[in-house]
């Protein structure tokens, strides 16, 4: 049977779990099953809870609601909070200098770094370094990209502008993995997913093969995700990147883990983060900036549902995903895909978020 002839022959029924009934999840199941019958989308999971009800479909080669993706930025705040778990021991402060733990990173405006402006892109850290193909078309190992990270400029002095940087969250994971004296993908795991019941989550595979996995539709992506014919050696689907743990787009997870995440930001239960960290993390942190950020969290962001209220929180992933959370109306809302974002954002995960973001 042809791919088109197989994905129009699934039966709809077989791919819904639902005990939350609105006709505007309905609407977006629909757009999404639009996109995987005119195959732009190859596979998809969407997970909505509205208070103590839930609404989970997959789509297309998801085979569950379990099926695992590569979550792409959405690693940022799991890293973030793997940050905040050594805050609470006492053993680092937000306030520190970067280079009390780095002392490599020291030249400069570099000493003015603190961890916090690591975690709220404030850093002056680029998002990606220029030579990241490069890097990443060799293998390189995480530790080259944190040499690469202590030499590169700061494009401006830290805390005077925000600016999205995915380095600064890699030099925060490295302060993590000298202080903790374990990878940070053990971190996580130790102290955050297991705690909170995130079994089907890692920082790279974990117990996972890639075959386990959804695979990204890497080829469509921008040139420095692998969006090239030449890049299968090192694009998303490669087992370098899958593996590779990378803390600010490397991890795999399901849509019920991220809710999970997200849910116990909402009603902290204390088993991973305090209810007064968890508080930090989802509150703005650049007062007097142009761009509110949490502590790896974003919150209020334009990326959300245009129906979500100010005190939303939440991210989205360069492979095509997006999760939320608005205390307000207490809704969350998982989207995994494998399309990247550059295409399945205006294309299916904006319409679906702002149609979820109007449920009250």
């Amino acid at each position: 049977m042809r791919r088109r002839d197989f994905l129009a022959a699934l039966p709809l029924a077989a791919c819904r779990t639902a005990d939350l009934d609105h006709p505007n999840l309905n609407e977006a199941a629909g757009l999404i099953d639009a996109q995987v019958s005119a195959q732009k989308i190859r596979a998809a999971t969407l997970l909505v809870r509205h208070g103590s009800r839930r609404f989970a479909r997959h789509f297309g080669e998801a085979q569950s609601i379990d099926t695992v993706f590569l979550l792409a930025s959405i690693t940022k705040p799991m890293t973030a909070a793997g940050v905040m778990k050594l805050v609470e021991q006492g053993k680092l402060s937000l306030d520190d200098p970067a280079h009390r733990h780095l002392p490599e990173f020291t030249e400069g405006d570099r000493s003015k770094v603190t961890v916090r402006h690591l975690l709220t892109h404030t850093s002056g850290l680029p998002d990606q370094l220029p030579d990241t193909i490069e890097l990443r078309r060799r293998h390189a190992p995480l530790s080259d990209f944190v040499m690469r990270t202590f030499e590169t400029p700061l494009l401006f002095e830290p805390g005077a502008r925000v600016s999205y940087q995915s380095m600064g969250i890699l030099l925060a994971a490295e302060i993590v993995e000298r202080i903790s004296g374990m990878p940070l993908r053990q971190w996580l795991a130790q102290q955050i997913f297991e705690p909170l019941g995130m079994r089907n989550t890692a920082l790279g595979l974990g117990r996972f093969q890639i075959a386990d996995t959804a695979r990204s539709q890497a080829e469509l992506a921008e040139a420095e995700y692998g969006g090239d014919p030449t890049a299968e050696t090192w694009d998303w689907n490669s087992p370098y990147w899958r593996d590779l743990g990378a803390p600010w787009g490397g991890a795999h997870s399901t849509a019920p883990d991220v809710a999970s995440l997200l849910d116990d930001f909402l009603r902290p239960s204390g088993k991973a983060l305090s209810k007064e960290t968890a508080s930090a993390m989802i509150t703005n942190q650049n007062q007097g900036l142009d761009k509110p950020w949490g502590v790896g969290w974003a919150v209020n962001s334009e990326w959300f549902g245009q129906s979500c209220s100010p005190r939303t929180f939440g991210h989205s992933g360069a492979t095509g995903t997006l999760c939320w959370c608005d205390p307000e109306k207490d809704l969350t809302f998982v989207m995994l895909t494998t399309l990247p974002g550059r295409i399945s954002n205006d294309l299916v995960i904006r319409p679906v978020a702002n149609l979820v973001s109007q449920i009250t």
